[in-house]
């Protein structure tokens, strides 16, 4: 799973082809989720409340570079790493 961002013990990151819509699979402890790159709803999966709320805080903040690295890993190409949340 190529990971392209870590903040607060939440774990972001994309499989490469994966499939439509374009989304992110986030990490938290026991809870997995693929997390919508459009609008930051849970496709799959679940988070605690909190968690999902600092991933869409994130989500909104580096938007066009998660969709930057959607392309990428459709194209099989190498992911950029995205900055944490601070």
């Amino acid at each position: 799973m190529p990971e392209i961002s870590r903040f607060l013990g939440i774990i972001i990151a994309m499989f490469y082809n994966d499939h439509g819509p374009p989304h992110m699979h986030v990490v938290y402890g026991e809870y997995r989720a693929k997390v919508d790159i459009a609008n930051g709803e849970i496709i799959e999966g679940k988070l605690p409340r909190r968690v999902l709320g600092l991933v869409r805080e994130w989500r909104q903040l580096h938007e066009d570079e998660l969709a930057r690295d959607w392309r990428l890993a459709r194209a099989r190409k190498p992911l950029q790493w995205i900055e944490p949340l601070e």
